[in-house]
């Protein structure tokens, strides 16, 4: 979402404050509305659709408060943003219970406003995002609108009206099989069988037999012919993943295969004809493994016609909120329970995570989490250790250490319900240490 397309009414009995406000929020390019009373406010949002609201705690007649309980009570999508006086820790408390997502301290600086402003426009976008119902899928049924993703479905594209030979690269859990059915049952290969090979699955001495078919007494336990995985995919494709740990002389097995697109079934010297298209994958360096002399350089010029490289997880952005939405209803649907949503806190857990198993990894977290969880909504508590510590802390710029403790104490004791046995605690420090840095603080 654009600076440009968001609607913000900032709400202040103070003319000086709303124009103070505004010419920040509108030099950033925010399209602003003003109001200079709760009342005021609350007729225009009944009559216009605003994305956020920043509101004063202290104004005659009604407060901040009850602003809040009006936006909550009829605008749940709108986010709140509460400006209290510097000592008012209560009322700090407060809004967050009633509501608001942020509370900014005076006095502040246009840095201060604008980063909070930032910082809670894109809580919202993930949370939009995150509860959409209608998944965005793509044509292909994969989830995925970050830019690298629509590369991968261009791609996608193109070798579905070839019949080249295709090449999918990218870690482990990324869904290079799902990549490969893509291509194939969006190709003129459709109404064939797409027969996917795990070539680390299967051991070596089993793999030719698996590829090619044998014929009755090949070999101890041949005990009737059986057609290979090749002959299975005539006229469709085959998949071949992991292709990095195929050994030499499977290698130069496959080279045959793909050059007269013939072979022999163990233990037979006829040859037979296929017509298959073949889709390999690794999540390893085939081009390294070329130069250790480990894997056939004419064959991977036979394989690599057309690569697709699939991105890690960790890169896709909010593509990672659509899938965890799209798990959350997966496995709640199969348990037929209820399909429970993500704190704003957890969302961030999950987008700032490295994902080093990927989508796989995703998956099994989401599946995890359904199965155990009694709540409706995730919290960051729910999730591994790992994730909780990923959470990034950047939101204090260059504020001095003294700035950011009292922030930070400010904002413990905001989402602890000013509990100070708990602040403390989480804080890590003793309840009288505690009340000396509040009284210090104002």
């Amino acid at each position: 979402m654009s600076e440009e397309s968001i609607q913000i009414l900032a709400v202040d009995d103070s003319p000086a404050t709303l124009e103070v406000i505004a010419r920040h929020l509108r030099g950033a390019g925010y399209t602003v509305f003003t109001c200079g009373s709760v009342e005021e406010a609350g007729t225009f949002l009944d009559e216009h659709s605003v994305d956020l609201v920043i509101t004063d705690y202290k104004m005659p007649h009604s407060t901040g408060l009850d602003l809040i309980r009006y936006v909550r009570d009829h605008f749940k999508d709108t986010e709140i943003i509460m400006i209290t006086g510097y000592p008012s820790i209560a009322g700090a408390v407060e809004a967050i219970r009633d509501g608001a997502g942020e509370y900014l301290a005076k006095p502040f600086t246009g840095e201060e406003l604008l980063t909070v402003v930032a910082k809670i426009i894109d809580t919202q976008a993930r949370r939009r995002l995150a509860q959409t119902e209608a998944l965005d899928l793509s044509s292909y049924g994969i989830i995925g609108q970050s830019p690298d993703m629509l590369q991968v479905f261009s791609l996608i594209k193109k070798a579905s009206q070839t019949n080249a030979n295709v090449f999918i690269s990218g870690e482990s859990g990324t869904g290079k099989e799902l990549v490969a059915r893509a291509v194939h049952y969006n190709s003129d290969r459709r109404a064939s069988a797409f027969v996917p090979v795990n070539c680390t699955a299967i051991p070596d001495t089993l793999l030719e037999s698996e590829l090619f078919g044998h014929v009755k007494g090949a070999f101890t336990g041949a005990k009737e012919s059986r057609a290979g995985f090749f002959e299975i995919a005539n006229g469709g494709t085959i998949f071949l993943d992991e292709i990095g740990d195929a050994s030499l002389n499977l290698q130069g097995k496959l080279l045959r295969v793909m050059q007269s697109k013939e072979f022999c079934m163990v233990g037979s010297s006829r040859t037979r004809t296929v017509d298959t298209r073949i889709i390999a994958a690794t999540h390893k360096d085939l081009r390294q493994l070329v130069d250790q002399g480990l894997f056939r350089e004419d064959l991977y010029y036979r394989i690599h016609v057309l690569e697709i490289y699939i991105p890690p997880l960790h890169s896709r952005g909010d593509d990672i909120m659509a899938l965890a939405m799209h798990f959350l209803q997966k496995f709640a649907t199969e348990m037929n329970r209820p399909v429970p949503s993500f704190s704003d806190e957890a969302l961030v857990a999950l987008t700032q995570y490295a994902w080093p198993g990927n989508v796989r990894e995703l998956e099994n977290l989401v599946q995890r989490l359904v199965v155990i969880s009694d709540e409706p909504v995730i919290e960051v508590r729910d999730l591994p250790e790992v994730m909780r510590f990923s959470i990034g802390r950047d939101r204090f710029g260059e504020k001095t250490l003294a700035e950011v403790e009292a922030e930070h104490i400010r904002y413990i004791l905001a989402r602890t319900g000013d509990n100070k046995s708990r602040a403390a605690e989480i804080l890590g420090i003793d309840r009288k240490t505690l009340r000396e840095k509040i009284k210090r603080l104002g």
